[in-house]
């Protein structure tokens, strides 16, 4: 059976940037499995499946799917699906409710130019496990004394938990050597959890302004790094506001893997609202059995 099918670039002020997006229309007769063999064909951070809703007061259901499994919750998705419903609705603005297993989450999207605005409501954030600063630096091959010294790591979830792992200069992010196992090990019993390691977040804020950059590290992201991640960025974003009194910040991420990546991020009434560009690249169809 044919399938429409978008492909986007998500949380990028310029096509071909940001993070990757593939999109299926009317997925409501695709079994999980075959969703899961798709995600891996697409071998994406993640791959999205629109279906009627379920729940009362939502527009469609998002399934989401890293090529590893499916995930109650991301950002990315959530945005980039939101603007493929739209262009296949014929909108040129729209305020949706979409549903994840996660819950509701509000969407907020325009057309720009051929581009798109898009900007999603997350879940109140839950404060979860402080983190030991030696084993997260480590963990991905920096010295303790790199981390940040008033800003302590701390699993913080908005639907999808992930570690905030702060360090004091931004170059430390250009040392990185992951060790996805010494990951696995320091976040072992780290909680809130969604059943599986929550994602690791390095960060660099600049105390100067309201601006950070950061790298995201995961086995569910193809090479074990994703290049925009809207599910950490309203955790950090939370994050921040709760030890800084910060309501806004703008991360930059995917540099260093050649995906630049702006992601916008501004506390409302306690819950983040997460922001960025979305750039539809592909339009086709996709033969699946039902």
């Amino acid at each position: 059976m044919a399938h429409r099918i978008a492909w986007l670039d998500v949380f990028a002020e310029r096509p071909l940037a940001g993070n990757r997006l593939a999109v299926v229309d009317e997925a409501d007769g695709i079994a999980d499995e075959t969703m899961l063999a798709l995600a891996k064909e697409m071998d994406l951070s993640e791959t999205t499946f629109v279906q009627s809703p379920e729940a009362e007061g939502a527009d469609y259901r998002n399934r989401i799917f890293t090529i590893e499994r499916e995930i109650p919750f991301a950002g990315h998705p959530s945005l980039g699906t939101a603007v493929a419903v739209a262009r296949w609705r014929d909108l040129q603005e729209a305020s949706f409710v979409q549903e994840t297993r996660a819950g509701l989450q509000p969407i907020e999207l325009r057309a720009e130019d051929g581009r798109w605005r898009a900007e999603m409501v997350q879940n109140a954030p839950e404060f979860g496990t402080e983190l030991d600063v030696e084993a997260v630096m480590h963990a991905v091959g920096l010295n303790p004394a790199e981390a940040h010294q008033d800003l302590a790591p701390q699993v913080v979830s908005t639907g999808l938990p992930t570690a905030i792992v702060p360090v004091s200069e931004p170059a430390s992010l250009g040392r990185v050597k992951p060790d996805f196992g010494a990951i696995d090990a320091a976040l072992a019993d780290a909680e809130p959890r969604a059943g599986e390691t929550p994602n690791f977040y390095l960060v660099w804020v600049d105390e100067e302004s309201s601006e950070a950059r950061a790298r995201m590290f995961s086995t569910g992201a193809p090479g074990g790094e994703d290049p925009a991640t809207g599910s950490a960025a309203g955790p950090l974003g939370a994050y921040l506001s709760q030890r800084q009194g910060r309501e806004r910040v703008v991360i930059r991420q995917g540099e260093e893997m050649g995906r630049p990546s702006v992601l916008q991020v501004e506390m409302v009434d306690g819950r983040p609202r997460v922001g960025g560009g979305v750039i539809p690249v592909i339009d086709g169809e996709v033969s699946l059995p039902s």
